[in-house]
């Protein structure tokens, strides 16, 4: 076995950057605390820059938690257009 083939690739190092959640429709709702547009909370927003790559990822989950959330509250409403 070889340097090379005995050499592990460092997983961080194989693992893109955490992209930002913002969709530019920067809007705060007053009755959530969330962005409309990315789910955020200010303070989410305010420090996504310091944030490591754990923090971020566990801000996307939290995201995506608040979305599902959303879209249940939202089910009721729509059946109810029909």
């Amino acid at each position: 076995m070889t340097a090379d083939t005995a050499r592990v690739q460092d997983p961080a190092q194989s693992i893109a950057p955490v992209p930002s959640p913002c969709i530019n429709v920067c809007r705060m709702n007053p009755s959530t605390g969330l962005c409309d547009g990315c789910l955020r909370t200010i303070d989410e927003i305010a420090n996504w820059s310091s944030f490591d790559d754990a923090a971020k990822r566990a801000v996307w989950d939290a995201i995506d938690r608040r979305h599902v959330d959303f879209m249940a509250k939202q089910a009721p409403k729509r059946e109810t257009k029909t």
